[in-house]
């Protein structure tokens, strides 16, 4: 049960006390959990200097979707803040929508963070609440997930090069609708939150039924937290088993196969997970089920396909690498970014343009094998190709005046398992 009386104020105010940027990015849909997140953080920041920038996605699903976002425009106008609405172009047509939730919600942290770098917005606030952990925690259940499933959404977390803060995750939907009702302040229902087509509608439908059983809102949230607690700490441990027995080589994840196969299980689960995450750039981990496999293949020496990445192992010693097939039709020019992770640069660019290396290529690369890299590491590093014929592989032995360098330092990967 609610708290009566809490100072929702205080509670945001904590969130930013160990550091208060100059300037605070908020996502609000008009929704009322994000428009009292707008009010609290105006009430709270903008008297003493911080600069609040409100972005409004639309995803123009529903017909009413521009008219909400020009209500979220007005409000933020009243209070003197500048406004952003972020269209999104490129969602799927009618019967090809697939899990369309889930596609929004990918597509609405894109454009959000996109929007975040262009403004020099370095902090994204999001208006989760105690209610939206709850639902999230007994959706996880239901999927049988491990500890950080159960730990639900983290306050803070780093996502392209832009902190996600949820300042409300203590604070229930309730409270702020009170604390809008109380000011006379306006705010929209999405229709879609009573579609039971959807999980999170119908499991918070469920939710009346569970809590006379004990499962409230406030409990649920405070498991999440426990969780995560618990994550943290094996994220600690993932960290330590790493710097003792992983480096970055060549874009991959060079692990010492006889230190991984004393490793407790779960720290072995999350560091091929973090792993696979780090080569391939997904955002979200492989589901658990294949995670099994490949630490499975780790321990044992075998070789394993999974999320974009291939794990194999030579003398005792296991890559976690980029899969040659998803790079396989990546093609850039050279200087620009190539799978999101090098850079290429070197002689003259001329008709060149930056491709995988693949197993034809490697042939053409007669010290290769010097490299002491794996073939199927190889194949899928950046290589300089002219109409078919084959320039420079600078990992594979055949730089001829070529370099590739990740974009991501090396040390990136290491603290990445902290952040999560």
């Amino acid at each position: 049960m609610t708290l009566p009386g809490r100072d929702i104020h205080a509670i945001v105010q904590e969130q930013f006390r160990s550091a208060l940027p100059t300037r605070l990015g908020v996502a609000v849909s008009g929704g009322g959990d994000s428009m009292a997140l707008l009010h609290l953080l105006h009430e709270c920041f903008a008297d003493i200097g911080v600069e609040i920038c409100v972005a409004t996605v639309d995803h123009g699903l529903r017909p009413t979707s521009g008219e909400e976002a020009r209500m979220v425009a007005a409000e933020a106008a009243k209070l003197g803040l500048a406004h952003d609405v972020l269209q999104w172009c490129d969602r799927p047509i009618a019967g090809q929508t697939g899990n369309l939730q889930e596609q929004a919600r990918n597509a609405r942290y894109t454009l959000l963070t996109s929007w975040a770098r262009l403004n020099d917005v370095s902090v994204l606030v999001l208006g989760h609440t105690a209610d939206d952990q709850a639902e999230t925690l007994l959706m996880r259940l239901g999927r049988a997930s491990g500890v950080s499933g159960l730990a639900a959404m983290p306050r803070s977390r780093a996502l392209d090069g832009i902190t996600l803060l949820r300042p409300l995750l203590e604070v229930t939907r309730e409270e702020l609708r009170s604390y809008l009702r109380a000011r006379d302040l306006c705010w929209v229902e999405d229709p879609s939150n009573e579609d039971m087509r959807f999980e999170r509608v119908r499991v918070r439908q469920a939710m009346d039924a569970l809590a006379p059983l004990g499962l409230t809102v406030d409990r649920l949230a405070a498991v999440a937290r426990n969780m995560g607690s618990a994550r943290e700490a094996l994220d600690w441990y993932t960290f330590l088993a790493a710097r003792e027995m992983a480096e970055v080589r060549d874009g991959s994840i060079l692990m010492d196969q006889r230190q991984f196969r004393t490793l407790p299980d779960e720290i072995a689960h999350r560091l091929v997970v973090r792993a696979v995450q780090w080569v391939s750039g997904a955002v979200y981990p492989p589901r658990r089920e294949p995670m099994a496999q490949a630490k499975d293949a780790v321990r044992l020496g075998g070789s394993f396909t999974l999320g974009g990445c291939r794990i194999v192992t030579r003398n005792r010693r296991t890559w976690v690498c980029r899969e040659f097939k998803p790079v396989s039709e990546t093609v850039t020019a050279p200087g620009k970014i190539w799978d999101g992770r090098w850079r290429v640069f070197g002689g003259d660019v001329k008709g060149h343009e930056i491709r995988a290396l693949g197993p034809e290529g490697l042939k053409q690369c007669p010290d290769w094998r010097s490299t002491k890299t794996p073939a199927a590491v190889l194949e899928a590093t950046p290589a300089i190709w002219n109409e078919g014929t084959l320039i420079a592989a600078p990992l594979a032995g055949n730089g001829n005046g070529w370099s590739a360098e990740l974009v991501q330092n090396s040390e990136e990967f290491f603290t990445a398992l902290l952040s999560h």
